[in-house]
């Protein structure tokens, strides 16, 4: 009998071990272009430090498919994100890398307990975006924020070209 209350004490504790995990939600836009050759675009998402040296690699997306890997060739394209950490890795990346992406609303979630997050120490940072397209133009993105969050906070940008609408929203 003793057996049952120690169960359920143990059991509404469960949830509150996971509340506390912080999370960075990111909302970007890929517009629709009407253009004569259209490509879909290689984007990178990265967390940056104050001196604009790179924290974490959170997504690059890539034609992954191609023959030969000839995908990576142009990953140079997206500049900033290539001479930040790009030359220096090790291509696909394990929950980092993925295919292109289509023109609409794509939303990635973070969390502190697992992934790029996980060992990012206290601080300010920017998340940074970075798009270029083949035939077409390049476009970099940068919104602040702290973390880990104390409070909500929510911080967007706008792209003109290659981008969309971009936010990013974190939670403690």
């Amino acid at each position: 009998m003793r057996l049952l209350p120690a169960l359920a004490a143990s059991a509404a504790v469960l949830p509150a071990l996971g509340a506390g995990a912080a999370e960075l939600n990111v909302t970007l836009e890929i517009p629709t272009l009407t253009v004569a050759e259209y490509h879909r675009p290689y984007v990178a998402l990265w967390v940056e430090r104050a001196d604009q040296s790179t924290a974490a690699n959170l997504a690059v997306w890539y034609a992954i498919r191609l023959r030969d890997n000839e995908g990576e060739k142009w990953l140079k394209d997206m500049r900033q994100w290539w001479r930040r950490s790009g030359r220096d890795l090790r291509m696909p990346i394990e929950g980092v890398t993925g295919a292109t992406r289509a023109p609409g609303r794509h939303t990635l979630r973070f969390d502190a307990a697992s992934g790029p997050l996980a060992s990012l120490p206290a601080g300010q940072y920017n998340l940074v975006v970075e798009a270029a397209r083949e035939v077409g133009g390049r476009e970099l993105l940068r919104v602040p924020f702290q973390w880990p969050p104390a409070a909500a906070q929510t911080g967007t940008a706008q792209g003109s070209t290659e981008l969309g609408a971009f936010s990013v929203s974190t939670q403690p």
